[in-house]
């Protein structure tokens, strides 16, 4: 028994003499040896590339997101179909000669003097421009007046409509009340007579709807803009 006890004790000894030397060692190493390796030449650690993420365009918007519809310009009455068909009975030309569908300006709904609405487009054009019936009609009315200077009435074929010229410079020579005349016929010229001004040429060109007959000069405003922008070539 005693020499088990002696052989046991050495044992316990060896042991705690190892752990003692062990951590003798880590002290060491720790203390001294650590602080002197030089960690500048280490390679430098491995970062994987970040995720490239594809741009999602802005998608552009449509025209009705963005469009404000031109509003209606017309005023009385809204001109019916039939007019814009070809087969219609306003087949109009731009009155005055030289002149071009986008040279027109929409002025219908201008204001006017005394609170009025322009109710008519005025076509602006050299002085002396010939002025042309804007469709196929009997001249109906002379008038010479201090607002429309010197004016042409005329009426459609079919009596529906008048067509009416203010500001002339003059009539056509020859043309008198009662002719019948053509689309395309010159029946007089550009002018600056009655409140046009001055050197300000231009054919004040007004489309009405005749209610009554016996006062052609009066009847349902039509804005002609837009029959002219489609006029006949």
């Amino acid at each position: 028994m005693s020499q088990g006890r002696v052989t046991f004790k050495r044992v316990v000894t060896i042991i705690y003499v190892l752990f003692i030397h062990v951590l003798a060692v880590a002290f060491v190493v720790e203390r001294f040896v650590l602080p002197r390796i030089d960690l500048s030449e280490a390679p430098p650690a491995t970062v994987s590339d970040p995720t490239i993420v594809t741009a999602v365009p802005t998608p552009i918007p449509v025209p009705s997101e963005f469009y404000e519809p031109t509003p209606d310009n017309t005023s009385n009455i809204q001109v019916p179909e039939t007019t814009l068909n070809p087969g219609g009975s306003l087949r109009l030309i731009i009155p005055v000669a030289g002149i071009k569908s986008e040279q027109l300006q929409d002025t219908f709904t201008a204001a006017r003097s005394d609170g009025r609405v322009h109710d008519a487009i005025d076509i602006m054009a050299p002085a002396g421009a010939p002025v042309l019936a804007a469709a196929d009609g009997k001249i109906v009315k002379f008038h010479d007046s201090v607002p429309g200077g010197i004016t042409i009435y005329e009426q459609s074929d079919d009596g529906k409509y008048v067509y009416y010229y203010a500001h002339l410079q003059r009539r056509a020579d020859g043309l008198n009340v009662g002719d019948t005349v053509r689309q395309g016929t010159t029946i007089g010229y550009v002018g600056d007579t009655g409140n046009a001004g001055p050197g300000n040429y231009h054919l004040h060109f007004s489309l009405f709807e005749v209610t009554d007959p016996k006062r052609l000069w009066q009847g349902n405003n039509i804005n002609p803009f837009p029959l002219l922008k489609n006029a006949v070539r």
